[in-house]
């Protein structure tokens, strides 16, 4: 085959890095932004990528606005989806006419939106995957990347109806960026990663901050590791199996669904947060923007509901980030105390849960 057209579609903190790894492994990629400002610094300067350890990287990279899509004529063979997860719907449909006949858009996000990709473009062009990558970003065109390569991860799906060869070369193009899993369950692992994500991204975002400081707090921290366990309950539910992921090791125990719950958040913690690490949910309500709580607590409590079980603190963080997005309350501490008290309601039984960090407790 010759070098395959790829699009990267929404380039935020995480999408910017693994598209400038992309382009230094000598891929053919064209980067695709929603932010203005960030696609003309990307073009003036190129991506900076700003990497543990102080060094960074400049990559001259090719990037269009969003309102420059019509004007392309080539079709590309792979496209990884970056978008936010409740912006899949349309921007997927923006990308259909230029997706090969038999090109492949591989959703690179947050919350359960396989199916809403496969709707689109059909089952025999898409794959699923799950993506962790530790980025912040706050500058137009400049990178905060705190997981190098070789400490991101990825799965991806392993899917007989996309074919073997299309599926080993969507694995390799993102192999320039970690650890790529090609994985037969792809429902369980997104279901894995969501229940990490509600425990961590909307809850440390409720009270304004990073995600180790805000585990610090025995209250908050029991509050988030309830949620997860709510979130792991619902996964079971629709059919997902219990299983590792992040390079948990394969033998983990997964007997125990709650103890499971808290090993996912605590890998998370021990392996891809620094102290100064905010979620991509607090960045985006730092920068104005409506997070993904509806696709990630909002999911977890509707499967959870029609399953006929109890996730109430996941409907807790959907009401007050509700609240918070419709400029009701702010993003703060001062919500901590709520959060303490609807974990005393809910779930008096778990007391402080030894008031340990989950990779502490699970060491």
């Amino acid at each position: 085959m010759t070098q395959p057209r790829i699009a990267y579609l929404g380039t935020g903190a995480n999408g910017a890095g693994i598209a400038a790894d992309m382009t230094r492994a000598g891929h053919d990629v064209t980067l695709i932004e929603q932010w203005p400002a960030h696609v003309e610094a990307m073009r003036a300067h190129g991506i900076i990528v700003d990497l543990p350890g102080g060094r960074s990287e400049m990559t001259e990279v090719t990037v269009k606005h969003l309102c420059e899509v019509a004007e392309l004529r080539q079709s590309f063979d792979l496209v990884y989806l970056g978008m936010k997860a409740y912006d899949t719907r349309w921007a997927v449909e923006l990308i259909k006419p230029l997706l090969a006949k038999d090109g492949v858009v591989i959703g690179m996000q947050n919350g359960m939106t396989r199916d809403t990709i496969a709707s689109i473009v059909g089952p025999d062009r898409c794959l699923g995957a799950v993506i962790e990558v530790t980025a912040n970003m706050y500058t137009p065109g400049r990178v905060d990347r705190q997981s190098s390569r070789e400490e991101s991860w990825f799965a991806l799906e392993d899917s007989a109806v996309v074919g073997a060869e299309r599926v080993a070369l969507a694995a390799e193009v993102l192999r320039a960026a970690g650890t790529v899993d090609v994985v037969a369950d792809i429902h369980s692992a997104k279901w894995m990663k969501l229940a990490v994500n509600a425990a961590e991204l909307v809850t440390s975002a409720l009270v304004g901050l990073p995600l180790m400081h805000a585990a610090k707090d025995p209250a908050l921290l029991n509050f988030m590791l309830a949620a997860g366990r709510e979130a792991v309950a619902a996964a079971a539910a629709d059919g997902a199996v219990l299983m590792p992921i992040l390079g948990m090791p394969e033998d983990v125990d997964t007997s125990d669904p709650a103890a499971f719950a808290d090993a996912l958040f605590g890998k998370v913690l021990s392996s891809f947060c620094l102290p100064d690490t905010e979620t991509t949910c607090l960045q985006d309500w730092r920068k104005g923007r409506r997070n993904e709580v509806h696709e990630l607590n909002g999911h977890v409590a509707d499967v959870a509901q029609k399953n006929g079980l109890r996730a109430p603190l996941n409907a807790f963080t959907v009401a007050m980030a509700e609240r918070i997005e419709t400029g009701e309350m702010p993003f703060d501490e001062m919500n901590r105390d709520a959060m303490a008290d609807a974990l005393a309601e809910h779930y008096p039984e778990l007391g402080n849960l030894a008031g340990l960090p989950p990779h502490m407790a699970g060491a």
